[in-house]
């Protein structure tokens, strides 16, 4: 296996669809329901790199962002999600996202767009 991805979705099949889809490119697949247990497995694991929802239960994404940052600066954090608002996308940015990513994705860009962000 190579680099370790943190996926963070409330939803069972985004979670499978993104881990199928990193499992493809040879990544480990670590896999959170929210940002609450998302940082809490980013606490307990090596990640190289964290795939987030915006919209979820008890934390967001922007919030998880944030206190990532508060963690670790230099971790990549790719936000996947149905949003598209330019507010909502700068707030992410702003937050320490390094990237946005609008469901639903093509594998292949997803895989590219992650390369691109971990080079």
């Amino acid at each position: 296996m190579g680099k370790t991805v943190l996926t963070v979705d409330d939803s069972d099949y985004m979670r499978e669809i993104v881990s199928q889809s990193l499992e493809l490119g040879d990544f480990e697949v670590l896999q959170a329901i929210n940002g609450v247990e998302a940082l809490d497995v980013f606490k307990k694991n090596t990640v190289d790199l964290i795939v987030t929802d915006i919209n979820m239960p008890e934390m967001d994404g922007i919030t998880l962002i944030t206190e990532i940052r508060k963690i670790n600066d230099d971790v990549p954090i790719l936000v996947l999600t149905t949003e598209s608002g330019e507010s909502l996308k700068k707030e992410a940015l702003n937050a320490g996202a390094d990237g946005w990513i609008v469901k639903p994705f093509q594998p292949a860009k997803f895989l590219s767009m992650i390369e691109e962000v971990m080079s």
